[in-house]
């Protein structure tokens, strides 16, 4: 099985390349360059990734089995805000490119699609919700509003010889593999600097869990129970000030911690759709597990 990951070089791209590598799959990972050689732990194959729409994408999908898209052109660091000072050319690479690319995928084969989406679609909703797929989508930010755009034309190119489908993926934690960078490499630094921190409350998933959703859609045998569907991925919801208490705790160091944050100032995602297919996340457990390899990396 031969499948295309866009953007696999990427925070969330490595664990899902990571992930299709453990499974055997023949990899190829799509981008501006190619990986380091060390950047995986066993070789993968590389195609140019153009996003912009009236690229002719023929080359890159040929003999593709599967994809999942990631790629995402933004300015370095940002999603929110991402579109810098160029919102046009935002919205062009990052809608019409991705939606021309599934179109393309469509035409030439490609049996089955996934789509990395965001909880940034459903932007703020005003008070305490839980948020399901069925919750209204009200992106404030263009990053969430192409999101979405991307979702809602995916859904409408999904059928059975297409199964496409698309998942709102929450905060991603975690390491590829020991030793890699993560997200919270600066704030451990800032904590331990004496910096001041700001209260934070957010929901958390692991790379790995996001891999592993994105492999059960992509394998599941029933098509119609994926096919233009979205699903939300999330797990643990996490303030900031019980996550580096366990990193002075670790490295046996008396510094003063954050304030706690409101737990009612965040929208817990529910992820009942994906868990009846089978996903089952990490929760605590798997942080506590992999919080010492992540100290470590300081």
């Amino acid at each position: 099985m031969r499948v295309l990951v866009t953007g696999g070089t990427g925070y969330v791209g490595r664990f899902i390349v990571e992930a299709m590598l453990r499974e055997g799959f023949e990899v190829i990972v799509a981008g501006r360059q190619p990986p380091r050689s060390d950047l995986f732990s066993a070789p993968v194959a590389f195609r140019p990734l153009d996003l912009d729409p009236d690229t002719d994408q023929t080359a890159l999908l040929e003999g593709v089995d599967w994809m999942v898209h990631g790629a995402f052109d933004h300015v370095a660091g940002k999603y929110r805000g991402g579109e810098g000072d160029d919102p046009t050319r935002f919205i062009r690479l990052n809608r019409e490119g991705s939606i021309a690319l599934f179109e393309t995928a469509k035409a030439h084969g490609v049996r089955r699609a996934l789509f990395l989406s965001s909880r940034a679609v459903y932007g703020p909703q005003g008070r305490p919700t839980v948020l399901t797929e069925e919750t209204l989508a009200k992106p404030d930010t263009r990053y969430g509003q192409v999101k979405l755009d991307v979702e809602r034309a995916l859904s409408d190119l999904a059928s059975e010889d297409f199964v496409a489908a698309s998942l709102r993926v929450t905060g991603v934690y975690g390491a590829h593999c020991a030793g890699a960078d993560h997200k919270w490499q600066r704030l451990f630094s800032d904590f331990l600097a004496g910096r001041s921190i700001a209260p934070r409350i957010a929901t958390e998933v692991h790379g790995d869990d996001v891999a592993q959703a994105a492999l059960l859609l992509l394998r599941h045998e029933t098509a119609g129970s994926v096919a233009g569907r979205t699903f939300n991925v999330s797990d643990i919801l996490l303030d900031q000030r019980d996550l580096l208490a366990r990193v002075a705790s670790l490295l046996d160091v008396p510094i003063q911690l954050p304030p706690p944050g409101d737990p009612a100032s965040v929208d817990v995602m529910d992820c009942t759709a994906i868990q009846g297919l089978g996903w089952r996340p990490g929760g605590f457990e798997k942080l506590y597990a992999v919080l010492p390899d992540l100290v470590r990396t300081l």
